[in-house]
């Protein structure tokens, strides 16, 4: 539950600019950070954190555990003698979009020179004292993690359904065979985790002692292709060859007219329930150790989730199919005691799944882009918040607000006028404005709102798989103008906490 008033900006940190082909979690996100405390925040919201997959979505990861090695900071890894500075590629030309393959093509063979550097190094180092322990404590995903990573690989990149049927099914002398095999690749991917929850937990601590606290993102469904269908396949609705005949999606909605489908395989929420949620038990504690509070992506599947049978082609033809509900929620607060969580109940919400959130005062969201297409009963509208919720201009799935408010007609804007009481010559300031103002006790800002963008700095267009994930700030965005106009709303609406 959120008991003071707060505010925050969400940009990930890929968007960060940098002297690599993306942003990392170097320089530039301490940086950031600096701005953030500029700014009047307390809160830097970022997307999932996981490996990505095709399209290079965040939520869409090889694993609900790993962190994303194209996050990894080369420049950091000279300052720990991984690599030599000599190897480092010229400072790039920070551009407004990401070429994730050229990044790749890049930054994978000097990930992998940095892995066989420390792996070949002093194995009596701090580092690798560290290393191994890292090792030993996440070893219950870790050591699936990295097999699956090297195994899929090998066998060309494919899905672990195509792999050879004894690995496909995690036959024992299969394992130890490929383990065998793949021993240098599987460490190499073990130093790459240990790497990036190097970098990651020494950049939250610096976030913390600046007093700000990172809202992370955990999406509630993971990747068919993921090493967490493949090594606990009896928690999911799958065939005896690994494949979905039910997957995930969201009916017909404000985003698409034929719904998503998303394609995840869903859980087997009985099977899961026999020990206790053990998995879900484990990610979340990782999750809230990565992150001072945590959006649960699609919170309302916990209630029901849409569910569609494989064999379509669009989220039309499926149907709600009951989640765990109540008992989940309190055997979690049982194991892991008070749940900093806010529950992303956007869509199609009924009383059932706002009972559930409220239930546990877990709070909601709420997008002023979507408030002034009705009347004054309108949930979005600020009037109408409540406390305990968060409020967005807009987030990571809705175009900029500036690209918002070009595309009203005039009657749409003659309302936004009427309801902000402005002119709204300089949108989206004015809806920032009435953001901060409003009663939830938190208000995230995307980044590119701040910077007054347009519609080409969409971060993600919901029901396309490719072409989105990859804007990206240049590196003289940063402006303490913006940062000071920003912290003077926060003083004027009491979002300072530690002021």
């Amino acid at each position: 539950m959120l008991r003071t008033r707060q505010s925050g900006i969400l940009l990930h940190p890929t968007s960060l600019a940098g002297p690599e082909g993306l942003g990392t979690l170097g320089e530039e996100a301490y940086t950031f950070v600096d701005f953030l405390v500029a700014a009047g925040q307390s809160v830097w919201q970022v997307l999932p954190l996981g490996p990505t997959g095709y399209g290079d979505c965040p939520y869409s990861s090889f694993s609900a555990f790993a962190g994303n090695p194209d996050l990894i900071s080369l420049t950091q890894l000279v300052a720990v003698g991984d690599l030599n500075k000599g190897d480092l590629p010229p400072p790039c030309t920070v551009a407004s979009r990401i070429n994730f393959q050229s990044c790749h093509d890049v930054r994978t063979p000097l990930l992998i020179k940095a892995s066989r550097n420390f792996l070949e190094d002093k194995k009596d180092s701090v580092r690798h004292l560290n290393f191994v322990e890292f090792c030993q404590q996440q070893a219950s995903w870790l050591n699936d993690y990295a097999f699956y990573r090297a195994m899929r690989q090998a066998q060309n990149h494919n899905a672990w359904q195509d792999w050879p049927v004894e690995v496909r099914d995690r036959k024992e002398s299969a394992l130890r065979q490929w383990g065998t095999k793949l021993k240098l690749e599987i460490s190499q991917e073990k130093y790459l985790q240990f790497v990036f929850f190097e970098q990651w937990f020494a950049l939250k601590e610096y976030a913390n002692q600046q007093g700000i606290e990172i809202f992370g993102d955990l999406p509630i469904f993971v990747a068919l292709d993921s090493a967490d269908v493949w090594a606990n396949r009896d928690l999911f609705q799958l065939d005896e060859q690994g494949q979905p005949q039910l997957v995930a999606g969201v009916p017909p909605d404000y985003f698409s007219t034929t719904g998503q489908l998303w394609g995840n395989p869903l859980y087997d929420w009985e099977r899961l329930a026999q020990d206790g949620y053990s998995w879900w038990k484990a990610r979340l504690q990782w999750n809230l150790a990565q992150c001072d509070l945590v959006r649960i992506d699609h919170f309302r599947g916990f209630e029901a989730c849409w569910a569609v049978p494989a064999t379509e082609t669009t989220a039309i033809n499926g149907f709600w199919q009951p989640g765990p509900g109540t008992v989940f929620f309190e055997r979690m607060q049982q194991e892991l005691g008070e749940l900093s969580l806010i529950a992303e109940d956007l869509g199609i919400i009924t009383p059932a799944v706002e009972q559930l959130r409220d239930h546990f005062q877990l709070p909601g969201m709420k997008i002023l882009q979507f408030a002034f297409d009705s009347g004054p009963k309108n949930p979005y509208l600020p009037h109408q918040h409540l406390r305990n919720s968060v409020v967005y201009t807009g987030t990571h799935d809705n175009t900029t607000s500036l690209a918002w408010w070009q595309a009203l007609d005039t009657d749409g804007k003659q309302k936004v006028r009427d309801y902000l009481d402005s002119t709204c010559r300089e949108m989206p300031w004015p809806l920032i404005r009435c953001a901060l103002a409003s009663s939830a006790r938190m208000s995230i800002i995307p980044m590119q709102d701040l910077l007054k963008l347009g519609g080409k700095a969409r971060m993600n267009l919901p029901g396309t798989a490719t072409g989105n994930w990859n804007w990206r700030m240049t590196s003289d965005q940063l402006d303490p103008e913006v940062a000071g106009r920003l912290k003077e709303l926060c003083r004027r609406f009491d979002r300072i906490p530690y002021s």
